[in-house]
């Protein structure tokens, strides 16, 4: 099978709008953050003897962290990546091979798809006692945490839908109404969230979903139900990307309690945290620990919801598509894939088994911006009236809608 060459060139990774801006702005205080982090730790660990092997490791892991720090401040160039025993060191150092003949393999030169966290994780894959740690993961709990009020509204926005559960799945306007405002929380970051906009999915009608169209840069809602309404006990599959899984939850939850199309959901994480707030399989497990909820008004709602959840993945209704165990950095062909460093449409070619999986779903929802640009189309510099349909190649994938509210 031959692999797929666009008509058009990359996007110029030297375009101050583009992996320079990243680098010289976002990067040095992501890797602030990842070095708190550790440092956080080792805190904890001063004076316990029988972590000083571990403290002083931490302690090595940060002057690396610093080091990468400056090496990126001053456009040097990317070193391969060591064999750390995870997934694709060969095909990210062939690549890496690659972009150096052409020029392209400094700090500020690389392509995004090239020049992102895998080098940050290959510090803690190497290492002894930091291998299963998840630099970002207090990070992503805060947060969750932080979205409290937002989290026990929507729970007990999904109490409320439950009540009504045999008159809503009987009303296809209704449902169709209901995947609409779904669709559209679905694309908000929780922590944005005020509770007057929370307030908009518990008034269920067409002013409150007009009222937050002009958020919205491109809309296919209307298509996508009308082809789930085609389906008959069908799986859909979520892709998560970063953040927001538990709107995610949310969403599928919706799907297959109050439609008769969607009978099984699949959950596809990354296996490293390769991005900052990228869900892996120990996130949708601390997710889903009912001692870790975030505090709110009406924690039956929440707790109810939970146990809900887990009763799906214990009966297979929601699914991960790798073991709910599986520790970080674990390679395994089935997620590998989403933290390679090629665009989507090579998944046949490269992920075979991923590509025969989801060619099997009802649908297949990818969310936010960096899957757009540099996953689904590559990178490429496209024209801007090229149609979608054409820049996600072999991807096939259609776009539900994409945008963000204030």
């Amino acid at each position: 099978m031959a692999q797929y060459s666009p008509p058009y060139p990359p996007y110029d990774p030297t375009d101050k709008t583009g992996s320079t801006e990243t680098v010289v702005k976002r990067w040095p205080v992501i890797l602030t953050g990842v070095i708190d982090s550790v440092y956080s730790v080792n805190h904890d660990l001063t004076g316990l003897l029988d972590k000083a092997d571990k403290l002083e490791e931490g302690k090595a892991l940060i002057a690396a962290m610093s080091r990468l720090k400056y090496d990126m401040s001053r456009d040097r160039a990317l070193e391969p990546i060591p064999d750390d025993g995870e997934a694709l060191v060969d095909q990210y150092n062939a690549e890496l091979a690659r972009i150096e003949v052409r020029g392209q393999n400094t700090w500020f030169t690389a392509p995004w798809l090239y020049a992102e966290y895998r080098f940050v994780r290959s510090l803690f894959a190497t290492s002894q006692h930091w291998k299963l740690f998840d630099p970002f993961f207090a990070q992503k709990s805060n947060a969750y945490q932080a979205s409290g009020t937002a989290v026990h509204q929507l729970a007990a926005t999904l109490a409320e839908l439950e009540s009504e559960k045999d008159i809503i799945s009987n009303d296809p306007e209704k449902l169709k109404v209901l995947f609409h405002e779904m669709t559209q929380m679905c694309l908000c970051l929780l922590t944005n969230m005020t509770p007057g906009d929370i307030e908009h999915l518990q008034t269920i009608g067409r002013d409150a979903q007009n009222a937050r169209k002009e958020f919205i840069l491109k809309n296919d809602q209307d298509a996508v139900w009308e082809h789930i309404t085609t389906l008959e006990d069908a799986r859909i599959d979520f892709v998560l990307d970063n953040g927001n899984l538990f709107t995610d939850l949310v969403f599928a939850d919706f799907l297959v309690s109050h439609t008769q199309y969607i009978s099984k959901v699949v959950f596809h994480p990354k296996s490293i945290p390769w991005f900052v707030s990228d869900v892996t399989p120990p996130d949708f497990a601390a997710l889903l620990d009912v001692a870790s909820l975030p505090r709110g008004p009406a924690p039956e709602h929440l707790e109810r919801a939970i146990a809900r959840w887990n009763a799906y993945l214990a009966n297979g209704t929601f699914a991960l598509f790798v073991p709910r165990d599986a520790p970080i950095g674990t390679p395994n062909e089935r997620v590998d894939f989403w933290t390679s460093p090629w665009p989507y449409w090579d998944m046949r070619l490269r992920a075979p088994k991923v590509w025969d999986a989801l060619s099997e779903s009802g649908l297949v929802i990818f969310k936010y911006v960096y899957l757009w640009r540099d996953r689904l189309t590559g990178d490429i510099r496209w024209p801007v009236d090229t149609p979608f349909e054409t820049a996600v190649g072999e991807a096939r994938v259609c776009r539900l809608a994409s945008g963000m509210f204030p």
